[in-house]
């Protein structure tokens, strides 16, 4: 193995390590302690486990968290009630609503209730129209993770070549947007793209994002390649068990690469950590103070 391994789960400690002092210096300075507030609709495991995650590391940074467990057959309009009223609370300066939510709400409803300043997952269109823009957003937090990454590693992108695979609205686009903010030249391909080895091989820097398990081969990697790896898949093992890998395949392109993610330990844990940067942004928008330098 040739590349260098992109430790997200070390950048994302230091990453809440100046988050933290930040929030101390809001309180010293300002009297402003930074609220988060986490819907949950259902019994989702996985989602349980996160939101667990997300109310022990937004404590942790010195934030107030504030959690909503909802039961499975809440109703569209009692959610919307509860975000309406997070809204107009002035301790709340973050609303993250877990996704997914059960079929019969409408995500797209409750995403565009959300107040865009207080949309600490970017994913308002109002948000996504600022990134696009140019503007001032709250960016989602995985392409966020992955951009602090890619800058840490690399410096200035002017002029590389980086290809996104994958056109989510969550991953892939916002990837795709913040890339060409870097002054990358930027393709977005995706799982119906014609020779997608030739163009994952002209890369300079390769953002995996499609959620198909070890869908980008190792040798598709151009040698020295910067390879960003989102995807998180559960594949069963010859023992009966399962194991989770990425959308790249690891070996093979850490054979090639430059520098590559591991999957876990490369992206995830970069997610909870800039959904904390997020909410320290948008406290100090919406109480009109810059952002502290850590």
């Amino acid at each position: 193995m040739s590349a260098q391994i992109i430790d997200g789960k070390a950048f994302a400690a230091n990453l809440k390590q100046d988050i933290a002092k930040q929030v101390a210096i809001l309180k010293e300075k300002h009297n402003i302690t930074p609220g988060l507030a986490v819907v949950i609709v259902g019994e989702d495991p996985a989602s349980q486990i996160y939101v667990r995650n997300k109310n022990k590391s937004t404590v942790e940074a010195g934030m107030n968290s504030f959690e909503h467990v909802l039961p499975e057959d809440t109703s569209e309009a009692d959610l919307l009630a509860l975000v309406e009223q997070l809204n107009n609370d002035p301790a709340i300066n973050g609303i993250l609503v877990q996704l997914p939510l059960p079929k019969h709400i409408n995500e797209s409803a409750v995403i565009d209730a959300i107040n865009p300043a207080k949309d600490v997952d970017g994913f308002h269109v109002i948000n996504s129209g600022l990134l696009a823009t140019g503007g001032d957003a709250i960016v989602p937090c995985t392409p966020l993770g992955c951009l602090l990454m890619l800058r840490d590693r690399l410096g200035d992108m002017s002029g590389l070549d980086a290809v996104v695979v994958g056109r989510s609205n969550i991953v892939g686009k916002p990837m795709a947007q913040l890339l060409l903010n870097e002054n990358c030249t930027v393709t977005i391909a995706h799982s119906r793209t014609r020779d997608l080895p030739g163009v994952v091989g002209r890369a300079d820097i390769v953002v995996a994002a499609v959620g198909r398990a070890e869908l980008v081969k190792g040798d598709w990697i151009k040698q020295g390649a910067t390879v960003i790896d989102v995807g998180i898949n559960r594949i069963a093992t010859d023992d009966g068990k399962s194991r989770i890998v990425g959308d790249v395949e690891f070996a093979a392109a850490a054979e090639r690469a430059g520098a590559i993610t591991p999957v876990p330990g490369g992206v995830g844990p970069m997610t909870i950590a800039c959904l904390l940067k997020n909410t320290v942004t948008a406290t100090c928008r919406q109480a009109g103070v810059k952002e502290p330098q850590a």
